[in-house]
């Protein structure tokens, strides 16, 4: 089968305040966060070249800085290679909110619910709970902004020549949520698997409305790694 591709890129490593989930975070890419960045730039590249794709010149990313700023410095290495591109920042690629509690501690938040009567404790492992939403206002849980990140992706390919890459720069929770909307991940695998900073993940739209995996890796999630995205 042939069809459109997406290559889905979270953001490089970035300045994340220890124990807070990821989310809304405003904070810049490290030192080691731009390199990933430049090197996902001659990455892409080097696969729009081997691969013969069309590079589709709107290139997606989220409103927060480490996504736009990872969008930026790729964008400039493949315009360096003679592609035209312009960056278009959409909130619809932003990873889960938080709500009222962005950038909060996750101790800072279970306080935050034991100190309001009208809510429960939440759930052990909340945050990485698929289907947990805060009762806060803004929250989203993971699912939701997965299945936001699914409406943009299938959007943004609608109508999309086979053979052509369009560009998705933003986070990997909502990514592997968005995946699983569109058919290519179970519930199993979500929480198996991680997204590696700053390298092109391609997913396909089949002809016949179907979406597969075409090209790039998951990260395999260690048993114990701490999960904050």
């Amino acid at each position: 089968m042939n069809g459109p591709q997406a290559a889905l890129i979270r953001h490089g490593a970035y300045h994340q305040r220890p124990d807070v989930p990821s989310a809304l975070q405003p904070f810049p890419l490290t030192d080691e966060g731009k390199a990933q960045a430049r090197a996902c730039g001659e990455e892409l590249a080097a696969l729009v070249a081997k691969e013969g794709l069309a590079l589709d010149p709107v290139v997606h990313c989220s409103c927060q800085l480490r996504a736009w700023q990872t969008a930026q410095i790729a964008c400039g290495v493949l315009t360096s290679h003679g592609h035209t591109v312009e960056i278009n920042q959409t909130p619809a690629l932003a990873e889960r909110s938080l709500g009222s509690a962005a950038n909060l501690t996750v101790n800072e938040i279970e306080a935050v619910l034991a100190a309001d009567p009208r809510y429960a404790a939440p759930p052990r492992g909340w945050k990485s709970d698929s289907s947990y939403c805060l009762p806060l206002q803004g929250a989203e849980s993971l699912m939701m902004s997965g299945k936001r990140v699914a409406h943009h992706l299938r959007q943004s390919l609608a109508g999309k020549a086979p053979g052509s890459l369009t560009l998705n720069f933003g986070h990997g929770a909502s990514f592997r949520h968005a995946a699983h909307f569109l058919g290519i991940l179970s519930c199993e695998e979500i929480a198996r698997y991680s997204m590696h900073h700053a390298h092109p993940l391609q997913i396909r739209h089949n002809p016949d409305g179907t979406w597969a995996h075409s090209g790039g890796r998951w990260k395999i999630r260690q048993a114990k790694e701490n999960v904050l995205d």
